[in-house]
């Protein structure tokens, strides 16, 4: 991460995603968040409403461009000519940040709308740092890569998760979106240590964090972003603030969207929470 970006951004208050229910909202009211990121995805073409209200909104909002379909991880499936449509909606809004997952999603003739986990092996390292080194090219700036919840796991991933991305970052030049409710969700369906995770992130690469809120079911907690954050994703996330310092805050909302006040409000917790455990790093310094 370019250390004078981070530093600039990391004075915003929280975002919150850009969501079709809230469009008339935004457009109305006065600047009401911190800044908007938008999925990169619901903006490609050249034109329609959409494209119109994000491009209205980048004149009162820093924006971030958030990618669901590049699919860094997959083998045979990497489409470089969706790259190329990111590219271009890159250049038209000029986002503050840009960042993708760390997944796979397609094979040779099949794309699979999910975003599916890696084995965390030094082949699959190489093969994504290729791919981030690519979308760097072509973008012409670094990207921050997200950590993803997943409900299985591969045998043979001999790196830890927070190795890999450190090592990713380090040998790419990328950042990292920390997702604090990835992590725990992980925690949850896996039984690994989220607050050790975090401890094992390097934060010098930490350009992002992400909070949500997920769902619990029989068989495996969802990361669904249709609820509240919880209580131990808070706490989780003033562990994220002591160990990286102040950087841009998301609140991720995507499903049984609510009220624009109510993301607000979440937004609002989260300011509290980072001015909260920063001015216990300050005390303790």
């Amino acid at each position: 991460m370019n250390l004078s970006s981070r530093l600039a951004a990391s004075a915003l208050p929280t975002g919150i995603g850009l969501r079709t229910p809230h469009y008339r909202d935004l457009l109305e009211r006065p600047p009401c968040t911190g800044w908007l990121e938008a999925h990169s995805e619901n903006y490609l073409g050249d034109g329609g409403f959409d494209l119109h209200v994000l491009t209205t909104l980048r004149e009162r909002y820093p924006i971030s461009l958030h990618g669901v379909g590049l699919g860094l991880g997959s083998v045979h499936g990497f489409d470089a000519a969706h790259l190329q449509r990111i590219a271009a909606l890159t250049d038209r809004i000029e986002p503050f940040l840009v960042s993708e997952h760390l997944c796979w999603h397609a094979t040779v003739d099949r794309t699979l709308n999910d975003l599916l986990p890696l084995p965390f092996t030094e082949e699959a390292l190489v093969l994504v740092c290729a791919r981030v080194q690519q979308v760097q090219d072509v973008l012409r700036r670094p990207i921050l890569i997200e950590n993803i919840s997943t409900c299985l796991r591969y045998a043979d991933s001999p790196l830890a998760e927070a190795d890999f991305l450190n090592a990713l970052a380090q040998r790419s030049g990328c950042g990292i979106l920390l997702d604090v409710n990835n992590l725990y969700v992980n925690q949850c369906n896996h039984g690994d240590s989220a607050a050790a995770a975090i401890d094992a992130i390097d934060p010098r690469h930490v350009g992002e964090i992400h909070l949500a809120g997920h769902l619990v079911t029989e068989l495996a907690v969802i990361d669904h972003h249709g609820d509240r954050v919880c209580a131990q994703v808070w706490e989780l996330y003033r562990r994220a603030l002591r160990h990286c310092g102040d950087v841009p805050t998301l609140i991720e909302w995507d499903t049984d969207v609510p009220a624009l006040d109510v993301l607000l409000a979440e937004a609002a917790l989260a300011d509290t929470c980072r001015a909260d455990a920063l001015t216990e790093v300050a005390h303790a310094a």
